[in-house]
């Protein structure tokens, strides 16, 4: 009568094998959260971007559509919901109407990005 199955040792081996590759893979899929929020916070960025310029437009247009923006902070208002996520914060910097500044948006963790402010009233 013979039996098969693996013998003690090819069992360590492959148990070795795979702590090995655990120990590779991850830092790997340790640092993807830091480029998530990154990239989130990017997102956002641009979604103001885009917010503050389709605001300038429709505001152009008539005074009764959009909003003010007379400082980066008010440029939040553009967004859908007229609120920013929870856990990202714009520096105040005031905007004189007309004129274009590079405003700042800070996310979790640090992670920073820059946005397009135009003033208008």
């Amino acid at each position: 009568m013979t039996q098969s199955g693996f013998t003690l040792i090819e069992l360590v081996i492959v148990i070795v094998i795979l702590g090995i590759l655990a120990v590779m893979a991850i830092p790997k899929f340790i640092n993807f959260s830091t480029d998530a929020q990154t990239a989130a916070t990017n997102g956002i960025a641009a979604a103001l971007s885009a917010g503050n310029s389709i605001n300038y437009s429709a505001r152009s247009a008539s005074s009764a559509n959009g909003v003010s923006v007379t400082n980066c902070t008010s440029v939040s208002a553009t967004l859908q919901g007229g609120v920013l996520p929870t856990g990202y914060t714009i520096t105040s910097l005031a905007i004189s109407v007309g004129t274009t500044s590079t405003c700042t948006l800070t996310g979790p963790n640090g992670s920073s990005a820059s946005f397009t402010g135009t003033g208008i009233n």
